[in-house]
């Protein structure tokens, strides 16, 4: 089965794995039902949850969820009945009750915290934003894997680059998938052989219709990546 790959707690990409190893993360509490993961097939990266029936942890969640009690609810306080309108209510006494003291204490503590949630929220939906967009990236490149070995295989056996639509290889179109929608092969202006990757459909103006290149360099013998889409949405091996 194809390797798995996983985002943990600080959205830091781990993988491949197996299935079963990526059971024993959320065994020991390494990942989440929300933690993201993703297999070569999927579509997109998806919560753990959603892929729990075929890594067979709905044992293991079952388990977890089940073992501990539900938390005990607070008491409740009996309410008192207001007093009849009849009856003025009596003078204030000089000072502040203990009731208004804590809900001017409550009132000074949580403002505060709701302008670090704040800003805590626009900081953390960017970051969120830019790993989905690295993710579907990541996935576009990872598709053009195969295309790199019979590109390759070709050179060695003929000593040329290939084309669209000689031997094995399609037309540019007929390499779209998810995330990219053609790949055209040939020789650079350069003079190194490989293919462009035209990447499409991330719902991002950045990215959708720019290009990611794979190139085999002058001795032909290493794959060398780059691109015109921004670093911060790239592969490691493919920025700068």
């Amino acid at each position: 089965m194809s390797g798995w790959y996983y985002a943990d707690r600080s959205r830091e990409q781990h993988g491949p794995v197996t299935a079963e190893e990526l059971g024993t993360h959320y065994r020991y509490g390494r990942i989440t039902l929300d933690s993201l993961v993703w297999r070569e097939g999927l579509p997109q990266w998806l919560p753990l949850r959603d892929v729990a029936d075929e890594l067979g942890l709905h044992a293991a969640i079952d388990e977890t969820t089940s073992t501990a009690p539900p938390p005990v609810p607070p008491a409740i306080a009996p309410a008192r009945a207001a007093p009849p309108r009849s009856i003025p209510a009596p003078p204030q006494k000089q000072g502040m009750s203990g009731g208004k003291v804590a809900l001017i204490v409550a009132a000074v503590m949580v403002v505060p915290c709701i302008g670090i949630a704040g800003i805590l929220a626009a900081i953390a939906l960017p970051a969120y934003q830019d790993y989905t967009l690295r993710a579907k990236v990541v996935q576009a490149v990872s598709a053009s894997q195969s295309l790199k070995v019979d590109v390759q295989e070709f050179h060695i056996n003929q000593g040329r680059c290939p084309r669209n639509g000689e031997a094995t290889f399609g037309t540019p179109d007929s390499y779209a998938s998810t995330y990219v929608t053609r790949a055209t092969i040939g020789e650079f202006e350069d003079g190194t052989c490989g293919f462009e990757l035209e990447l499409g459909n991330f719902g991002n103006t950045n990215i959708d219709g720019r290009k990611l290149w794979w190139d085999l360099g002058s001795d032909h013998a290493e794959w060398h990546c780059s691109s015109e889409v921004e670093d911060k949405w790239l592969p490691m091996d493919c920025r700068g």
